[in-house]
Protein backbone atom coordinates (compact mmCIF):
# COMPACT_ATOMS: atom_id res chain seq x y z
CA UNK A 1 0.00 0.00 0.00
CA UNK A 2 1.70 3.32 -1.59
CA UNK A 3 2.32 6.32 1.36
CA UNK A 4 -0.43 8.24 -0.58
CA UNK A 5 -3.24 5.86 -0.47
CA UNK A 6 -2.65 5.11 3.78
CA UNK A 7 -2.89 9.25 3.99
CA UNK A 8 -6.37 9.51 1.64
CA UNK A 9 -7.46 6.29 4.34
CA UNK A 10 -6.56 8.05 7.00
CA UNK A 11 -7.85 11.41 5.96
CA UNK A 12 -11.00 9.89 5.70
CA UNK A 13 -11.44 8.97 9.54
CA UNK A 14 -12.90 11.52 12.04
CA UNK A 15 -10.84 14.10 13.32
CA UNK A 16 -10.80 12.14 16.44
CA UNK A 17 -9.98 8.90 15.38
CA UNK A 18 -7.06 10.80 13.88
CA UNK A 19 -6.06 12.79 16.98
CA UNK A 20 -6.15 9.39 19.01
CA UNK A 21 -4.36 7.25 16.18
CA UNK A 22 -1.56 10.01 16.12
CA UNK A 23 -1.56 10.27 19.60
CA UNK A 24 -1.12 6.51 19.63
CA UNK A 25 1.33 5.86 17.72
CA UNK A 26 3.29 8.67 19.40
CA UNK A 27 3.07 6.88 22.68
CA UNK A 28 4.15 3.56 21.11
CA UNK A 29 7.29 4.89 19.88
CA UNK A 30 7.81 6.66 22.94
CA UNK A 31 7.53 3.51 24.99
CA UNK A 32 9.16 1.39 22.54
CA UNK A 33 12.59 3.42 23.04
CA UNK A 34 12.55 3.88 26.38
CA UNK A 35 11.90 -0.34 26.76
CA UNK A 36 14.77 -0.84 24.35
CA UNK A 37 17.02 1.62 26.61
CA UNK A 38 15.77 -0.16 29.61
CA UNK A 39 16.19 -3.71 28.42
CA UNK A 40 20.02 -2.74 26.80
CA UNK A 41 21.05 -1.18 30.29
CA UNK A 42 19.87 -4.42 32.24
CA UNK A 43 21.57 -6.78 29.60
CA UNK A 44 24.69 -4.92 29.31
CA UNK A 45 24.51 -5.44 33.19
CA UNK A 46 23.87 -9.04 33.53
CA UNK A 47 26.55 -9.42 30.73
CA UNK A 48 29.01 -7.98 32.38
CA UNK A 49 28.63 -9.74 35.55
CA UNK A 50 28.92 -12.78 33.64
CA UNK A 51 32.03 -11.82 31.82
CA UNK A 52 33.61 -10.41 35.11
CA UNK A 53 32.96 -14.10 36.24
CA UNK A 54 33.81 -16.05 33.22
CA UNK A 55 37.79 -13.69 32.96
CA UNK A 56 37.94 -15.23 36.56
CA UNK A 57 37.55 -18.92 35.22
CA UNK A 58 39.90 -18.47 33.07
CA UNK A 59 42.79 -17.14 35.23
CA UNK A 60 41.67 -20.01 37.62
CA UNK A 61 41.69 -22.53 34.43
CA UNK A 62 44.62 -21.23 32.02
CA UNK A 63 47.70 -21.78 34.27
CA UNK A 64 46.17 -25.49 34.18
CA UNK A 65 46.53 -25.92 30.54
CA UNK A 66 49.54 -27.30 29.15
CA UNK A 67 50.04 -26.50 25.46
CA UNK A 68 49.69 -30.38 24.83
CA UNK A 69 46.27 -29.65 25.57
CA UNK A 70 46.15 -31.27 28.88
CA UNK A 71 44.43 -29.75 31.97
CA UNK A 72 46.25 -30.25 35.84
CA UNK A 73 44.28 -32.03 38.60
CA UNK A 74 43.03 -29.21 40.76
CA UNK A 75 40.47 -31.20 43.56
CA UNK A 76 39.04 -27.42 44.48
CA UNK A 77 38.96 -25.93 40.46
CA UNK A 78 37.22 -29.11 39.92
CA UNK A 79 34.54 -28.64 41.98
CA UNK A 80 33.40 -25.56 40.23
CA UNK A 81 31.68 -24.64 37.34
CA UNK A 82 35.18 -23.66 35.60
CA UNK A 83 36.31 -27.01 36.25
CA UNK A 84 33.23 -28.81 34.81
CA UNK A 85 32.38 -26.50 31.90
CA UNK A 86 35.72 -26.19 29.93
CA UNK A 87 36.94 -27.29 26.26
CA UNK A 88 40.38 -26.72 24.84
CA UNK A 89 40.92 -26.94 21.15
CA UNK A 90 43.10 -28.11 18.91
CA UNK A 91 44.01 -26.15 15.80
CA UNK A 92 41.21 -27.68 13.83
CA UNK A 93 38.72 -26.92 16.53
CA UNK A 94 38.11 -30.35 17.66
CA UNK A 95 38.27 -31.16 21.63
CA UNK A 96 41.51 -32.16 23.12
CA UNK A 97 39.49 -32.34 26.51
CA UNK A 98 36.90 -31.13 28.36
CA UNK A 99 35.26 -30.93 31.65
CA UNK A 100 32.44 -33.12 31.89
CA UNK A 101 29.25 -30.71 31.73
CA UNK A 102 30.52 -30.01 28.09
CA UNK A 103 31.47 -33.23 26.10
CA UNK A 104 33.55 -33.89 23.17
CA UNK A 105 31.30 -31.59 20.96
CA UNK A 106 32.87 -28.40 20.37
CA UNK A 107 30.53 -25.56 21.51
CA UNK A 108 32.61 -22.50 20.28
CA UNK A 109 31.01 -21.58 16.86
CA UNK A 110 33.80 -22.18 13.92
CA UNK A 111 33.74 -18.19 13.01
CA UNK A 112 34.23 -17.37 16.63
CA UNK A 113 37.14 -19.62 16.90
CA UNK A 114 39.32 -18.64 13.93
CA UNK A 115 39.11 -15.15 16.09
CA UNK A 116 40.07 -16.63 19.30
CA UNK A 117 43.22 -17.92 18.15
CA UNK A 118 45.00 -14.85 18.44
CA UNK A 119 43.10 -12.85 20.70
CA UNK A 120 40.07 -13.33 23.55
CA UNK A 121 36.28 -13.89 22.12
CA UNK A 122 32.99 -13.55 24.14
CA UNK A 123 29.66 -15.42 22.41
CA UNK A 124 26.57 -16.64 23.28
CA UNK A 125 25.23 -19.78 22.54
CA UNK A 126 21.77 -20.74 22.63
CA UNK A 127 18.61 -18.03 21.94
CA UNK A 128 17.24 -16.08 24.33
CA UNK A 129 13.52 -16.86 22.63
CA UNK A 130 12.35 -18.95 21.98
CA UNK A 131 13.79 -20.50 25.33
CA UNK A 132 16.97 -22.64 24.95
CA UNK A 133 17.75 -26.20 26.19
CA UNK A 134 21.25 -25.26 26.88
CA UNK A 135 21.81 -21.41 27.03
CA UNK A 136 25.68 -20.49 27.63
CA UNK A 137 27.92 -17.46 27.85
CA UNK A 138 31.41 -18.46 26.29
CA UNK A 139 34.80 -17.36 26.67
CA UNK A 140 37.37 -18.21 24.25
CA UNK A 141 41.04 -17.26 24.59
CA UNK A 142 44.43 -18.43 22.74
CA UNK A 143 46.40 -21.14 24.99
CA UNK A 144 50.33 -19.87 24.78
CA UNK A 145 52.90 -22.33 23.98
CA UNK A 146 53.77 -24.67 21.16
CA UNK A 147 51.72 -28.11 20.94
CA UNK A 148 48.57 -29.16 19.59
CA UNK A 149 46.36 -26.60 22.47
CA UNK A 150 45.17 -24.11 20.62
CA UNK A 151 42.28 -22.71 21.97
CA UNK A 152 40.49 -22.89 26.04
CA UNK A 153 36.95 -22.37 25.71
CA UNK A 154 35.25 -21.83 29.46
CA UNK A 155 31.42 -21.00 29.91
CA UNK A 156 28.97 -20.04 32.15
CA UNK A 157 25.02 -20.82 32.09
CA UNK A 158 23.16 -18.23 30.99
CA UNK A 159 19.66 -19.46 32.43
CA UNK A 160 19.60 -16.69 35.29
CA UNK A 161 20.50 -14.32 32.83
CA UNK A 162 17.93 -15.25 30.50
CA UNK A 163 15.14 -15.81 32.76
CA UNK A 164 15.42 -12.34 34.04
CA UNK A 165 15.52 -10.85 30.46
CA UNK A 166 12.24 -12.48 30.05
CA UNK A 167 10.72 -11.65 32.77
CA UNK A 168 12.14 -8.42 31.99
CA UNK A 169 10.81 -8.51 28.31
CA UNK A 170 7.15 -9.24 29.94
CA UNK A 171 6.98 -6.74 32.44
CA UNK A 172 7.76 -4.44 30.12
CA UNK A 173 5.26 -5.84 27.19
CA UNK A 174 2.27 -5.79 30.42
CA UNK A 175 3.28 -2.09 31.28
CA UNK A 176 3.48 -0.69 27.61
CA UNK A 177 0.12 -1.86 27.16
CA UNK A 178 -1.52 -1.28 29.61
CA UNK A 179 -0.29 2.37 28.63
CA UNK A 180 -1.28 2.09 25.22
CA UNK A 181 -4.60 1.21 26.24
CA UNK A 182 -4.77 4.39 29.04
CA UNK A 183 -3.49 6.25 26.19
CA UNK A 184 -5.87 5.45 23.83
CA UNK A 185 -8.94 5.89 26.54
CA UNK A 186 -8.16 9.17 27.72
CA UNK A 187 -6.76 10.47 24.38
CA UNK A 188 -10.43 9.29 23.09
CA UNK A 189 -11.77 11.35 26.39
CA UNK A 190 -9.65 14.44 25.59
CA UNK A 191 -10.13 14.60 21.99
CA UNK A 192 -14.04 14.24 22.18
CA UNK A 193 -13.88 16.81 24.98
CA UNK A 194 -12.29 19.49 23.05
CA UNK A 195 -13.97 18.24 19.80
CA UNK A 196 -17.29 18.85 21.09
CA UNK A 197 -17.94 22.37 20.86
CA UNK A 198 -16.87 22.44 17.45
CA UNK A 199 -19.50 19.76 17.02
CA UNK A 200 -21.69 21.84 18.66
CA UNK A 201 -21.10 24.89 16.39
CA UNK A 202 -21.63 22.65 13.62
CA UNK A 203 -25.19 21.93 15.18
CA UNK A 204 -25.67 25.73 15.52
CA UNK A 205 -24.44 26.60 12.02
CA UNK A 206 -26.93 24.10 10.58
CA UNK A 207 -29.93 25.97 12.45
CA UNK A 208 -28.38 29.48 10.70
CA UNK A 209 -28.24 27.81 7.22
CA UNK A 210 -31.57 26.35 7.68
CA UNK A 211 -33.08 30.07 8.42
CA UNK A 212 -32.77 30.84 11.50
CA UNK A 213 -32.01 34.39 12.68
CA UNK A 214 -30.62 35.82 15.66
CA UNK A 215 -28.80 32.17 16.37
CA UNK A 216 -25.29 32.86 17.68
CA UNK A 217 -22.61 29.85 18.50
CA UNK A 218 -22.71 28.87 22.13
CA UNK A 219 -19.36 30.06 22.82
CA UNK A 220 -18.59 28.72 26.97
CA UNK A 221 -17.43 31.98 29.59
CA UNK A 222 -13.85 31.96 30.72
CA UNK A 223 -11.74 30.26 27.97
CA UNK A 224 -9.63 31.07 25.93
CA UNK A 225 -8.34 28.49 23.38
CA UNK A 226 -7.72 28.12 20.23
CA UNK A 227 -12.15 26.55 19.58
CA UNK A 228 -13.59 29.13 21.79
CA UNK A 229 -11.43 31.99 19.38
CA UNK A 230 -13.15 30.87 16.38
CA UNK A 231 -16.34 30.71 18.00
CA UNK A 232 -16.08 34.30 19.15
CA UNK A 233 -14.68 35.36 15.35
CA UNK A 234 -17.65 32.88 13.49
CA UNK A 235 -20.11 35.21 15.85
CA UNK A 236 -18.51 38.68 14.86
CA UNK A 237 -19.37 37.46 11.11
CA UNK A 238 -22.78 36.28 12.05
CA UNK A 239 -23.11 39.67 13.38
CA UNK A 240 -21.38 41.18 10.14
CA UNK A 241 -23.51 39.16 8.24
CA UNK A 242 -27.02 39.66 9.59
CA UNK A 243 -26.39 43.61 9.85
CA UNK A 244 -25.38 43.71 6.04
CA UNK A 245 -28.27 41.31 4.96
CA UNK A 246 -30.34 44.14 7.44
CA UNK A 247 -29.22 46.98 5.78
CA UNK A 248 -29.77 45.70 1.96
CA UNK A 249 -32.80 44.56 2.90
CA UNK A 250 -34.03 48.30 4.42
CA UNK A 251 -32.15 49.71 0.88
CA UNK A 252 -34.26 47.12 -0.96
CA UNK A 253 -36.93 48.23 0.80
CA UNK A 254 -36.62 52.08 0.68
CA UNK A 255 -35.63 51.98 -2.99
CA UNK A 256 -38.52 50.29 -4.06
CA UNK A 257 -40.42 52.80 -2.27
CA UNK A 258 -39.06 55.21 -3.64
CA UNK A 259 -38.89 54.26 -7.15
CA UNK A 260 -42.75 53.50 -6.88
CA UNK A 261 -43.61 56.95 -7.43
CA UNK A 262 -41.63 58.75 -10.28
CA UNK A 263 -42.56 55.51 -12.10
CA UNK A 264 -46.35 55.34 -11.06
CA UNK A 265 -45.93 59.13 -12.16
CA UNK A 266 -44.37 57.89 -15.45
CA UNK A 267 -46.70 55.31 -16.37
CA UNK A 268 -50.02 57.94 -15.35
CA UNK A 269 -48.37 60.36 -17.76
CA UNK A 270 -48.31 57.94 -20.93
CA UNK A 271 -51.67 56.77 -20.14
CA UNK A 272 -52.91 60.26 -19.83
CA UNK A 273 -50.74 60.80 -23.48
CA UNK A 274 -52.60 58.27 -25.00
CA UNK A 275 -56.60 58.70 -23.43
CA UNK A 276 -57.50 60.94 -26.00
CA UNK A 277 -56.45 61.78 -29.10
CA UNK A 278 -53.26 65.16 -29.23
CA UNK A 279 -51.49 67.79 -31.48
CA UNK A 280 -47.75 67.59 -32.12
CA UNK A 281 -47.08 70.91 -29.89
CA UNK A 282 -49.12 68.91 -26.62
CA UNK A 283 -47.76 65.48 -27.45
CA UNK A 284 -43.79 67.78 -27.36
CA UNK A 285 -45.20 69.48 -23.69
CA UNK A 286 -45.77 65.44 -22.67
CA UNK A 287 -42.17 64.22 -24.18
CA UNK A 288 -40.73 66.95 -22.33
CA UNK A 289 -42.60 66.03 -18.66
CA UNK A 290 -41.75 62.61 -19.49
CA UNK A 291 -37.82 63.56 -20.26
CA UNK A 292 -37.64 65.25 -16.60
CA UNK A 293 -38.91 62.13 -15.12
CA UNK A 294 -36.65 60.25 -16.70
CA UNK A 295 -33.58 62.13 -15.73
CA UNK A 296 -34.74 62.44 -12.14
CA UNK A 297 -35.01 58.36 -12.03
CA UNK A 298 -31.19 58.73 -13.90
CA UNK A 299 -30.03 60.67 -11.41
CA UNK A 300 -31.18 58.52 -8.54
CA UNK A 301 -30.13 55.30 -9.79
CA UNK A 302 -26.64 57.41 -10.22
CA UNK A 303 -26.81 57.89 -6.47
CA UNK A 304 -28.07 54.29 -5.83
CA UNK A 305 -25.25 53.14 -7.80
CA UNK A 306 -22.72 55.34 -5.97
CA UNK A 307 -24.03 54.39 -2.65
CA UNK A 308 -23.71 50.95 -3.69
CA UNK A 309 -19.67 51.12 -4.69
CA UNK A 310 -18.67 52.69 -1.68
CA UNK A 311 -20.95 49.80 1.00
CA UNK A 312 -18.85 46.94 -1.37
CA UNK A 313 -15.57 48.62 -0.17
CA UNK A 314 -15.43 50.58 -3.32
CA UNK A 315 -11.47 51.46 -5.13
CA UNK A 316 -9.08 49.79 -3.01
CA UNK A 317 -6.30 50.71 -5.10
CA UNK A 318 -7.19 54.90 -4.69
CA UNK A 319 -4.76 57.37 -3.20
CA UNK A 320 -5.94 59.94 -0.64
CA UNK A 321 -6.26 63.97 -2.05
CA UNK A 322 -5.16 66.93 -0.35
CA UNK A 323 -8.30 68.04 0.99
CA UNK A 324 -7.17 71.69 0.96
CA UNK A 325 -6.19 71.99 -2.61
CA UNK A 326 -9.92 70.01 -3.40
CA UNK A 327 -12.03 72.29 -1.81
CA UNK A 328 -10.43 74.93 -3.11
CA UNK A 329 -11.23 73.98 -6.36
CA UNK A 330 -14.56 72.10 -6.24
CA UNK A 331 -15.61 76.25 -4.34
CA UNK A 332 -13.70 78.23 -6.70
CA UNK A 333 -15.81 76.23 -9.43
CA UNK A 334 -19.31 76.64 -7.63
CA UNK A 335 -18.68 79.98 -6.53
CA UNK A 336 -19.34 79.49 -2.63
CA UNK A 337 -17.75 81.36 -0.13
CA UNK A 338 -14.74 80.00 1.57
CA UNK A 339 -12.95 79.82 4.68
CA UNK A 340 -9.76 78.47 5.12
CA UNK A 341 -6.86 79.65 7.69
CA UNK A 342 -2.72 79.34 6.48
CA UNK A 343 -2.58 76.31 9.22
CA UNK A 344 -5.10 74.67 6.51
CA UNK A 345 -2.92 74.65 3.18
CA UNK A 346 -2.30 71.16 3.08
CA UNK A 347 -4.51 68.85 4.88
CA UNK A 348 -3.93 65.18 3.33
CA UNK A 349 -6.39 62.52 3.74
CA UNK A 350 -6.68 58.86 2.47
CA UNK A 351 -9.91 59.54 1.04
CA UNK A 352 -9.07 60.10 -2.78
CA UNK A 353 -9.60 62.88 -4.75
CA UNK A 354 -13.24 61.87 -6.48
CA UNK A 355 -14.66 61.18 -3.22
CA UNK A 356 -13.87 64.09 -1.35
CA UNK A 357 -15.63 66.23 -4.66
CA UNK A 358 -18.81 63.74 -4.21
CA UNK A 359 -18.46 64.57 -0.68
CA UNK A 360 -18.35 68.33 -0.70
CA UNK A 361 -21.01 68.23 -3.85
CA UNK A 362 -23.03 66.62 -1.82
CA UNK A 363 -22.93 68.90 1.05
CA UNK A 364 -22.85 72.05 -1.25
CA UNK A 365 -26.27 70.20 -2.89
CA UNK A 366 -27.95 69.74 0.02
CA UNK A 367 -27.44 73.45 1.57
CA UNK A 368 -28.57 75.16 -2.06
CA UNK A 369 -31.57 72.79 -2.52
CA UNK A 370 -32.82 73.02 1.54
CA UNK A 371 -30.60 76.19 3.15
CA UNK A 372 -30.18 80.28 2.07
CA UNK A 373 -27.74 81.89 1.06
CA UNK A 374 -24.86 82.96 2.24
CA UNK A 375 -23.14 79.60 1.72
CA UNK A 376 -20.00 79.51 3.91
CA UNK A 377 -17.23 76.50 2.98
CA UNK A 378 -15.01 76.36 5.93
CA UNK A 379 -11.52 74.18 5.95
CA UNK A 380 -9.20 73.83 9.44
CA UNK A 381 -6.87 71.99 10.82
CA UNK A 382 -7.42 70.58 14.68
CA UNK A 383 -5.79 68.14 16.68
CA UNK A 384 -4.52 66.17 13.21
CA UNK A 385 -8.06 66.40 12.14
CA UNK A 386 -9.23 67.99 9.19
CA UNK A 387 -12.39 69.42 9.40
CA UNK A 388 -14.86 70.55 6.63
CA UNK A 389 -17.95 72.47 7.60
CA UNK A 390 -20.27 73.53 4.98
CA UNK A 391 -22.79 76.66 6.06
CA UNK A 392 -25.83 77.73 5.16
CA UNK A 393 -28.44 80.38 6.82
CA UNK A 394 -31.38 78.58 6.08
CA UNK A 395 -34.34 77.83 8.73
CA UNK A 396 -32.45 74.37 9.73
CA UNK A 397 -33.32 71.24 10.41
CA UNK A 398 -35.75 69.97 13.39
CA UNK A 399 -33.88 69.00 16.10
CA UNK A 400 -36.19 65.40 16.55
CA UNK A 401 -35.08 65.04 12.54
CA UNK A 402 -31.20 65.29 12.86
CA UNK A 403 -30.63 61.62 13.97
CA UNK A 404 -32.31 60.35 11.37
CA UNK A 405 -30.84 63.20 8.21
CA UNK A 406 -28.28 60.68 7.31
CA UNK A 407 -30.52 57.92 6.28
CA UNK A 408 -31.25 56.35 3.22
CA UNK A 409 -34.11 58.19 1.20
CA UNK A 410 -34.60 60.25 5.05
CA UNK A 411 -35.83 63.67 3.67
CA UNK A 412 -37.98 65.28 6.01
CA UNK A 413 -41.59 66.37 5.01
CA UNK A 414 -40.58 69.65 4.30
CA UNK A 415 -37.16 68.18 2.36
CA UNK A 416 -39.61 65.66 0.08
CA UNK A 417 -41.45 68.49 -1.24
CA UNK A 418 -38.55 69.73 -2.64
CA UNK A 419 -36.09 68.08 -5.54
CA UNK A 420 -34.22 65.11 -4.83
CA UNK A 421 -33.82 61.72 -3.49
CA UNK A 422 -32.72 62.11 0.19
CA UNK A 423 -29.65 59.97 -0.75
CA UNK A 424 -27.09 62.73 -0.54
CA UNK A 425 -26.30 63.04 3.15
CA UNK A 426 -26.74 59.17 3.68
CA UNK A 427 -23.91 59.06 0.67
CA UNK A 428 -21.69 61.60 2.27
CA UNK A 429 -22.20 59.50 5.44
CA UNK A 430 -20.94 56.31 4.09
CA UNK A 431 -18.18 57.67 2.22
CA UNK A 432 -16.96 59.60 5.61
CA UNK A 433 -17.39 56.47 7.73
CA UNK A 434 -15.49 54.25 5.04
CA UNK A 435 -12.45 56.35 5.55
CA UNK A 436 -12.60 56.41 9.47
CA UNK A 437 -14.28 60.34 9.53
CA UNK A 438 -17.16 61.43 11.24
CA UNK A 439 -20.06 63.58 10.15
CA UNK A 440 -22.06 65.96 12.39
CA UNK A 441 -25.22 67.86 12.06
CA UNK A 442 -25.61 71.18 13.85
CA UNK A 443 -28.68 73.27 13.42
CA UNK A 444 -30.40 76.11 15.36
CA UNK A 445 -27.69 75.46 18.37
CA UNK A 446 -28.63 71.35 18.43
CA UNK A 447 -26.04 69.12 17.61
CA UNK A 448 -25.76 65.21 16.56
CA UNK A 449 -22.77 62.69 15.67
CA UNK A 450 -23.25 60.19 13.34
CA UNK A 451 -20.14 58.79 14.74
CA UNK A 452 -17.88 59.73 18.00
CA UNK A 453 -14.44 59.26 16.51
CA UNK A 454 -12.86 62.61 17.40
CA UNK A 455 -12.69 64.75 20.53
CA UNK A 456 -13.01 67.90 18.53
CA UNK A 457 -15.47 70.44 19.56
CA UNK A 458 -17.76 72.30 17.18
CA UNK A 459 -16.69 75.59 15.47
CA UNK A 460 -19.34 77.26 13.45
CA UNK A 461 -22.11 79.67 13.56
CA UNK A 462 -24.97 78.96 16.11
CA UNK A 463 -27.48 80.10 13.66
CA UNK A 464 -28.19 78.21 10.37
CA UNK A 465 -27.21 74.27 9.40
CA UNK A 466 -23.49 73.15 9.66
CA UNK A 467 -22.72 70.16 7.72
CA UNK A 468 -19.29 68.97 9.48
CA UNK A 469 -17.01 66.68 7.88
CA UNK A 470 -13.98 65.30 10.32
CA UNK A 471 -11.12 63.25 8.23
CA UNK A 472 -7.72 61.94 10.07
CA UNK A 473 -4.50 63.50 8.44
CA UNK A 474 -2.35 61.18 7.41
CA UNK A 475 1.31 61.71 6.85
Amino acid sequence: MTVGRIHRRLGALPIRLRLVAGFVVAITIVLTAAGAFVYWRVSYALDLRLDNDLRADVSALAPLVSPQGTVAEDAGLQRTSAGRLYQVLDGNGAVLVAGDQLGTVPVLPSRSFRTAVDREVIVDVGALLPRSRRPLRLIAVPVQGDGPARVLVVAQRRDGRDEALRELLAQLALAGAGALLVTAVVGERLAKAALAPVERYRAQAARIASGDRGVRLDVPDGRDDEVTRLGHTLNEVLAALEQTVARERRFTQDASHELRTPLTLLSTRVQLALARPRSVPEHEAVLHELGEDIGALSALARRLLSLSTVTDGGDTTAVGADLAAVVSSVVLRTGANLDMPPGAATAPVDMPDAQVRQVLGNLLDNAAAHGEPPCVVSLAVRQSVAVLVVHDDGPGIDHDFLPLAAGRFGGSAAARARPGAGLGLSLVQTLVDHYGGELRLCSAGTHHRYAAHFDVPCQHPASGTSASVLLPIVG
